[in-house]
């Protein structure tokens, strides 16, 4: 008492008094320059509270090393940078705001390593693999000619332009790493199909992994009516099957009775067996590693690798963050395509939402409805699936459908198909639906909280309706 401080934290005016409830430092008058005027700001995380998390920054800061430079000396002297070292040091400890810009010596030194070291390793991974000797996989047969004329439409322009690019790959005597970016809807899917009816004709086998269960059984249901036409054998792969029915298909895949196989992850764990397999194809590329990638092409004896995105991505991008993969885009969508009509909606007029819905259910229309959890959290006060499902069947009796990633395969399985043959109208999801599926007389998506998603994740997401040839919206609340 009666001693003074100098204390440092946020000020706050409670009844025109100034209070500082939490002081980050409380220190007396002889240590006050040990209070710093600027202070670097972390990302916390629940149990995680900033004294402690600095306290180990610290702690870290003070065993760095001092490395042997790497950059280029007249490099690091024209742009004034200072030594790893030093960089790091800085911009945790900056003295002036100017030195928490991005262009600042010590930020900018940092971005430049990263970015370096990454176009390095990139580099090191495109050396190696294309190092690989493959397989030569040419025309032989008429499989592929045969599925091409058996089609009730033509190719786009891009589909042609794309299979003959992963043709030509296929065909050369190196391992093919390729990449293939369409919008959704483009039709990637069928040019996948195409090139592995290439590797089916020429006595090989060929896999395709995606990210999710549904998306496995959807592409299964697209591929599985004209593969039967064409005699072509298919099977599907989830960690979902039961074990009689693994252990048949892991038999067939073995001693080559099946030609190509969809699954998910559960395709390159160690008990699944190929007998030849020449091409892998990966969907939404984006959501598995690079080892991942690999570990199911290693299957194979050089496999070929087509790995798939409908990511929107810059070609100047997709050159420097994919340089150890070619490129093929798919620029068009199929004829009578309508373009989607996009619009955001305060949750405030939530009500007025589910009226217009009323008036579109009169006629034709079908709804997804995403929200971002699937439970009520009192951490965080989002709209709910299952909540939200109770709402919406208030409004819409025996219309309302509930999917979400936590459910039975069965169970899914079931409520997917009730709302592909219309029996409900509505289906609240989480982002399980994000990727590839495909209900064509779907024409509403309402995407709730969508400040919680990312850019991707909504393209994705919009990009379930819009695929038949009624006109689609999309409402982000």
């Amino acid at each position: 008492s009666g001693e003074k401080r100098v204390i440092s934290g946020k000020i706050e005016f409670f009844k025109d008094q100034v209070q500082m409830l939490h002081p980050d430092h409380i220190v007396e008058l002889k240590k006050a320059n040990e209070i710093q005027t600027v202070e670097a700001i972390y990302p916390l995380t629940t149990g995680l509270t900033f004294k402690p998390l600095i306290k180990a920054i610290k702690g870290t800061l003070e065993i760095l090393p001092e490395l042997n430079e790497w950059q280029d000396s007249a490099w690091l002297n024209k742009n004034a940078w200072p030594s790893w070292r030093k960089a790091l040091l800085q911009v945790h400890n900056p003295k002036e705001i100017s030195e928490l810009l991005p262009n600042a010596p010590a930020r900018e030194r940092l971005a430049y390593d990263e970015l370096l070291a990454d176009q390095l390793a990139l580099s090191i991974v495109r050396l190696s693999e294309k190092r690989k000797v493959g397989r030569s996989v040419g025309p032989k047969g008429t499989l592929l000619r045969n599925a091409i004329s058996s089609f009730p439409y033509k190719l786009t322009n891009s589909q042609e332009n794309a299979l003959e690019e992963i043709l030509i790959d296929m065909k050369k005597p190196i391992r093919m790493l390729r990449m293939l970016q369409g919008d959704v809807g483009s039709g990637k899917t069928i040019v996948a199909f195409l090139a592995m009816l290439r590797a089916v004709e020429n006595g090989t086998q060929a896999a395709l992994m995606v990210p999710t269960e549904i998306l496995a059984r959807q592409h299964f249901q697209t591929i599985l009516t004209p593969s039967e036409k064409l005699g072509v054998k298919v099977a599907i792969l989830t960690g979902q099957e039961k074990r009689k029915s693994r252990d048949r298909v892991l038999q067939d895949l073995k001693n080559g009775a099946i030609s190509i196989v969809i699954g998910t992850h559960a395709l390159f764990q160690k008990d699944v067996i190929f007998n030849d397999l020449a091409l892998t194809v990966v969907d939404e590329q984006h959501r598995f590693g690079v080892h991942q990638r690999l570990m199911l092409a290693d299957k194979g004896s050089a496999a070929d690798m087509l790995v798939m995105t409908a990511t929107p991505i810059p070609r100047t991008l997709m050159l420097c963050a994919y340089s150890d993969l070619d490129s093929s885009r798919l620029l068009e969508k199929p004829k009578n395509r309508k373009p989607v009509e996009t619009r955001v909606v305060p949750l405030s007029k939530i009500d007025q939402v589910i009226e217009r819905l009323k008036q579109a259910l009169k006629g034709d229309a079908q709804v997804f409805w995403v929200c971002p959890l699937i439970e009520e959290s009192e951490l965080i006060n989002l709209a709910a699936a299952t909540s939200r499902e109770d709402d919406l069947k208030q409004h819409f009796p025996a219309q309302v459908g509930l999917i979400h990633g936590q459910m039975k395969s069965a169970e899914k399985q079931r409520v997917m198909k009730s709302f592909l043959e219309r029996r409900i109208k509505i289906l609240v999801s989480t982002t399980v639906i994000e990727v590839g599926v495909d209900i064509p007389h779907a024409n509403i998506m309402v995407i709730e909280h969508a400040e919680r998603f990312g850019l991707s994740q909504i393209h994705q997401l919009r990009g379930r309706v819009g695929r038949g040839q009624t006109s689609s919206a999309c409402l982000l609340l």
